[in-house]
């Protein structure tokens, strides 16, 4: 008996142990795990929330299809994923295809190039991506405003001689959220890109040429100058506070009920060779298309920007870097396209560009866009036919 009794006693003291050793383990699990989920927050550790935001939409798929093959017979499925990416993904968030993505949590400031391209232009890729740059604080007060140059060399915004067009319809209000965003052959000394803004010549000129080139062509068109800078400089405030400054004004502009179509003009901080393209032996200032992707009318926003750019491409070839969202800690996210699902961001040209490249590019833009107003207008409104024709 006591050998039983001892025998039991070792048992008993065996399952205890193991009873500890799975406790120890599923708790060094789930900190593992918290940890892990943690990590993929971003630079709020307790933002467990956002974690399932960094799995890739197509691996989320893939799970139930490994069971149920009706869930990847989808369109443009790319088969299933290899061991070591699907390993990098969940573990680590590194997605092979995207280099930005082993640096994105390790330097400073990286988050800032969260954003992907919808649709890539010619040469477009993720090392020449749209840059947005503010203003050092003196040149934000307008405290070292640069000498003006070359201003002869401005072509008039009264160039355009098209006839009037037959039909007509207001449609269109553009405005300039970072109002004095410059290029560096009009400012005098200037070479640093992160000092090309004016209080007097900026991207607003680019709305001159863009009115006229869309009234000529039917499309009426407002163009809001209001000096934003001026207004978060008398309001105190800082200048990633631009969009919002400039929500105001959207808003009352819809409030009016004339405008079908928002456009927000701005520059990129990108050099020449990225900005520029010769088309026909003229050279043209490149445009990009941001999209906002932390908005409700996110996906209207973007099949306008889309739309836009393939007739670019089919006009205009390589005059379009692309479309790029942009979305996340670091980013506007909105860039009050929350506001209307016709409303889009517009970089026209970079710092080194000049106003003879820039004004063909709104004149081309102007001949794009009309296109495609006019078509939107047609199936949205069909002419009546009469009686007899039907």
């Amino acid at each position: 008996m006591k050998y039983r009794s001892n025998n039991a006693l070792i048992i008993s003291g065996t399952g205890v142990a193991k009873g500890i050793a799975l406790l120890a383990l599923f708790l060094f699990g789930s900190f593992s795990a918290s940890g892990l989920l943690a990590s993929l927050g971003g630079e709020n550790p307790m933002d467990l929330g956002q974690s399932t935001g960094k799995i890739n939409t197509d691996l989320l798929f893939q799970f139930p299809g490994w069971e149920n093959h009706y869930f990847t017979a989808r369109e443009g499925e790319g088969g299933s994923p290899k061991l070591a990416n699907l390993f990098l993904s969940i573990s680590a968030n590194i997605q092979l295809d995207d280099p930005r993505s082993l640096l994105g949590r390790e330097l400073p400031g990286f988050y800032l190039f969260d954003s992907w391209i919808a649709v890539a232009g010619e040469g477009t890729n993720y090392t020449n991506m749209p840059i947005e740059s503010a203003p050092p604080i003196e040149i934000m007060k307008a405290e070292r405003e640069a000498a003006l140059q070359n201003l002869s060399e401005i072509p008039s915004s009264g160039s355009n001689e098209s006839p009037p067009s037959a039909r007509w319809k207001e449609g269109v209000f553009i405005y300039f959220s970072h109002n004095r965003e410059s290029y560096l052959p009009y400012l005098k000394g200037v070479k640093d890109p992160n000092s090309a803004y004016h209080s007097k010549i900026n991207v607003t000129q680019i709305g001159n040429v863009l009115k006229k080139g869309l009234e000529a062509r039917g499309i009426g068109t407002t163009v809001d100058k209001t000096d934003i800078n001026k207004n978060l400089l008398a309001k105190k405030l800082g200048y990633e506070q631009s969009y919002s400054e400039a929500r105001n004004i959207v808003k009352e502009a819809m409030a009016a009920n004339k405008e079908q179509y928002y456009i927000d003009i701005h520059r990129d901080s990108k050099r020449k060779k990225d900005t520029t393209k010769l088309i026909n032996g003229a050279s043209y200032a490149k445009l990009a298309f941001i999209i906002g992707g932390d908005n409700p009318n996110y996906k209207k926003n973007l099949r306008l920007a889309k739309d836009l750019h393939e007739q670019l491409e089919k006009n205009y070839k390589g005059l379009s870097t692309g479309v790029w969202v942009k979305k996340g800690k670091g980013t506007n996210g909105k860039y009050n396209q929350d506001l209307s699902g016709n409303a889009i961001l517009v970089e026209f040209g970079g710092v080194d560009n000049t106003f003879e490249e820039l004004n063909r590019s709104a004149e081309a833009f102007a001949d794009v866009f009309a296109d495609y107003f006019w078509q939107a207008e047609s199936v949205g409104n069909p002419i009546e036919q009469p009686a007899d024709k039907k």
